[in-house]
């Protein structure tokens, strides 16, 4: 689990707190049902008429996922894949098949199974790509759902101060009350922008960032599994995947556990 997400919003809202006590306010001058109702409830209904209820339910099965996060782990990716290519050598591809059946992650569990059954290289290459393609189109998907809806919340919480503002210049004549009138319209934008920039924009810019680290292990594997196909020699094998795998402690990884083996 990687609790980014939760632990910078909840800094978010902390540091929001912190300048309510130190201004010497109260928490509930701003946690006004009114606002925050038209605020979230007009704001996701504007996502929903903007994108289809597939698109809207697919976003939001994703918030979880996105907010719970999975170290994606890729020198683990490539010693995987190191270990498939020393087994498909030593015992043939057929061999794939039990590595198959003990696969969790389906994508490639199904390449496995598709090396074993004789797939050629040409068509197992085209399938695993249009996956690869479709996994990146849903996440993109899902994360745009989310900017939207974080384009839409200022506008929906400025809506809602002018209705409040409209209700104070009703009341004129209680000028013992308009403090109080004027300082709530003034949470409805408040809302609009807390919303925005404290939930929708970072859920979006989260779900993007992991779909992005996914397709990238989807596509080590991808090269990977072609390399295995073809009777890659481990250890050449493990170069070229380290290659692909960033700069940084996961590579180094990959090489030291590389060397260790080969001495």
């Amino acid at each position: 689990m990687d609790p980014a997400t939760i632990i910078g919003i909840l800094l978010a809202f902390g540091s929001l707190y912190a300048m309510i006590f130190l201004e010497g306010a109260h928490v509930q001058s701003v946690l006004l049902p009114a606002p925050m109702i038209l605020v979230f409830g007009a704001t996701i209904a504007i996502g929903l008429a903007s994108f289809t209820m597939k698109d809207t339910i697919s976003a939001f099965k994703a918030v979880g996922p996105a907010v719970k996060g999975s170290k994606i782990k890729l020198e683990e990716t490539v010693q995987e894949l190191v270990g498939f290519a020393e087994t498909a050598r030593s015992e043939g591809l057929l061999s794939l098949e039990q590595n198959a059946n003990e696969a969790k992650d389906p994508f490639l569990k199904k390449a496995l199974q598709n090396i074993a059954d004789g797939t050629e290289g040409d068509d197992l290459r085209t399938m695993m790509e249009d996956e690869i393609a479709t996994k990146n189109k849903t996440g993109r998907g899902n994360s745009k759902f989310f900017a939207a809806l974080g384009g839409y919340a200022p506008t929906v919480g400025i809506v809602g101060t002018v209705v409040s503002l409209t209700h104070v210049l009703e009341n004129l004549n209680k000028p013992d009350e308009l403090g109080h009138m004027i300082a709530a319209a003034f949470v409805a934008t408040l809302w609009g922008l807390l919303s925005s920039n404290f939930i929708w924009l970072p859920i979006s810019s989260r779900i993007g960032r992991l779909n992005e680290l996914e397709v990238d292990r989807m596509n080590l594997q991808l090269e990977g599994i072609m390399a295995i196909q073809e009777g890659a020699q481990p250890m050449l094998l493990t170069e070229r995947l380290t290659a692909l795998v960033p700069p940084g402690k996961a590579a180094k990884g990959v090489k030291e556990k590389a060397e260790n083996k080969a001495a």
